[in-house]
C-alpha cells in the first residue's frame, strides 16, 4: 500500500516537472524538398495546455491552437493563411531534457525535426 502511494504521488509530481521545462523559446530547422527551413517556436504551459507562437514564412507571429501536454508528450496545430487560404499544420513531439523531437504533418506527409531550448538571456 506505501509503494502504491508514493507511485501515485511520483506520477502526479511528474506532469508539472515535464510542463515547467517546455517554458520559453525553441529553434531548428526543417528540411524538406525546397531546402532548408528555420523554425522557431515561443511555448507555455499551463497545466496540460499548450499555448505559445510560432514565425510565419512572411516573418509574423502566429498563435498555436490547441495545445496540449500529457507527460513528455506535445501536440498543437497552426494555421497559415496562403494568399485567404487557411493552412493547418498538426503538430506532435516528444520533450526530452533540452530538445522536442517533433513531427509536423504536412498534407499528409509527415516532416520530422528536432528544436531545442534556447538558453535563457541575462
Amino acid at each position: 500500500m506505501k509503494f502504491s502511494v508514493i507511485a501515485i504521488a511520483v506520477l502526479l509530481f511528474a506532469v508539472p516537472v515535464f510542463a515547467a521545462d517546455i517554458d520559453g523559446k525553441w529553434s531548428g530547422s526543417l528540411t524538406t524538398p525546397g531546402g532548408d527551413f528555420e523554425v522557431g517556436f515561443t511555448l507555455k504551459a499551463d497545466g496540460a495546455k499548450l499555448t505559445g507562437t510560432t514565425t510565419g514564412p512572411d516573418g509574423t507571429e502566429i498563435q498555436i491552437k490547441d495545445g496540449k501536454i500529457d507527460g513528455a508528450n506535445v501536440s498543437f496545430t497552426v494555421t497559415i493563411d496562403f494568399g485567404g487560404m487557411p493552412f493547418t499544420i498538426p503538430y506532435k513531439g516528444v520533450l526530452a531534457g533540452d530538445q522536442i523531437k517533433m513531427t509536423a504533418d504536412m498534407l499528409g506527409m509527415p516532416m520530422e525535426f528536432v528544436v531545442k531550448k534556447e538558453p535563457v538571456k541575462k
